[in-house]
């Protein structure tokens, strides 16, 4: 039985892998930052559930101690400077991990489109930054990295910004520099992916994981809309404004303001798996 700690335990992905981990038979111990509002879990029961903040270096330290895999699902975007937040927490969780002698640490990150660093969007850079600093601060310790682009599935944040827009824009204006490529995947293919980390043997390194289809995000708007059952015409609208199209989209969508942003950067290049 593999003593497993689950960080972001209530989030949208770790509140769907930790069901699988169990049925695996896995002695799984959630992290969150509010045990009682995690206690109305269904799977609260099952598990062991700790009190982590990951910006308190000494709660990150306890909630590592004996386990033997890791599963860091945790990214800021929220806020201005998330940035340094997603770089601190790293820091605190590779200490940690490191302090432990943990076996694996698998970290879910997004997709990294094949061009220069210094074009890659904020939010990437960032994701990228945290799989340098679990890497190269755990020595001796397995890092798994799984890249992934949108994540299907109601409450996914990206999900959401497409269904929304979807349902909410009856015509939809999309910029002429909208037709980079987006590889999504499902939620259940991504736990799925996930839970079968553990069993794989190779040195630390990172993994593309994404559905079978690769389409420009106009077609995904537009699949979306049929599968809805919508009629929503598109309208190219050329030489829109990245920083226009990111205030538009957050004043359309229930997802923070800051969110919209930084996932909007990402539109300007291709995110599809690579290997």
């Amino acid at each position: 039985m593999t003593k497993v700690l689950v960080t972001g335990a209530t989030g949208y992905i770790g509140s769907r892998l930790i069901p699988r981990l169990l049925r695996d038979g896995h002695h799984v111990r959630a992290a969150v930052t509010n045990p009682d509002k995690a206690r109305s879990k269904w799977w609260a029961d099952e598990v062991e559930l700790v009190r982590m903040d990951v910006l308190d270096a000494a709660t990150v330290e306890a909630a590592v101690e004996g386990m033997d895999a890791v599963y860091y699902l945790i990214h800021a975007l929220k806020g201005e400077d998330f940035t340094t937040t997603d770089r601190e927490s790293a820091e605190n969780m590779a200490w940690a991990v490191a302090a432990a002698g943990v076996d694996v640490l698998v970290y879910l990150s997004g997709l990294v489109p094949d061009v220069p660093e210094a074009e890659l969007s904020e939010h990437i850079t960032s994701r990228l930054e945290v799989e340098r600093i679990l890497t190269g601060a755990t020595a001796g310790i397995r890092v798994l990295t799984l890249r992934a682009a949108i994540v299907t599935g109601s409450g996914s944040t990206s999900f959401e910004v497409v269904r929304q827009i979807s349902e909410r824009m009856p015509v939809q204006a999309v910029p002429d520099w909208m037709d980079s490529r987006v590889q999504p995947i499902a939620v259940v293919d991504v736990v799925e992916a996930l839970a079968g980390a553990l069993s794989v043997t190779s040195e630390s390194r990172s993994y593309d994981v994404g559905g079978p289809e690769r389409m420009p995000y106009t077609q995904l708007l537009d699949r979306y809309a049929r599968a809805a059952g919508l009629t929503r015409p598109q309208v190219t609208v050329p030489g829109l404004p990245s920083d226009v199209v990111a205030v538009l989209a957050g004043a359309i969508t229930d997802v923070p303001g800051s969110t919209v942003p930084a996932l909007v950067e990402s539109l300007h290049h291709d995110m599809v798996c690579h290997d």
